[in-house]
């Protein structure tokens, strides 16, 4: 089992994506690249802690590839907007990559670098490729928040 870690915006929503992906074993959502331990949403939510909302994910490499949830992370969200998804604007929102190691930076840079070169987007992608840090679970509430509630849209 391998972990990756990505931030696209909302994290309901790309976590319900990943969730029901052949292959990805586990979610959690929380809160990666920030300056704060131990964040809480409300925290998180000022845009001052520097955490980016983020899914955390074990995957079985040998039923999905890093290289294809990358390929689902393209897909599931705008890259090209800094800081917002939407409605949701701030950095805590940001279209960001946390790689676990040198292979899966490599991989994520050579996969942004094709996605640009693609013309799929009208502007330049901004999705940052950063080491992963802590990880810190967010409140329960959150976790598979869209299974359990069913929201008509993300607005967390």
């Amino acid at each position: 089992m391998e972990r990756a870690t990505f931030a696209a915006g909302c994290f309901w929503g790309i976590e319900e994506v990943f969730r029901t992906t052949e292959g990805v074993i586990e979610t959690q959502v929380g809160y990666m690249g920030g300056s704060v331990e131990n964040p809480t949403y409300q925290l998180v939510c000022t845009g001052e802690t520097g955490h980016a909302e983020v899914v955390d994910l074990r995957f079985d490499p040998e039923v999905i590839s890093y290289a294809q949830l990358l390929d689902i992370f393209w897909r599931k969200h705008n890259p090209t907007t800094l800081n917002r998804q939407g409605w949701d604007i701030g950095t805590q929102y940001r279209s960001a990559i946390f790689y676990h190691s040198e292979q899966q930076r490599t991989v994520a840079e050579q996969s942004k670098t094709e996605m640009d070169a693609s013309d799929r987007y009208d502007d330049v992608i901004v999705t940052e490729i950063t080491p992963s840090g802590p990880f810190w679970r967010a409140e329960e509430y959150h976790q598979h928040y869209i299974l359990k509630n069913k929201p008509s849209s993300c607005g967390g």
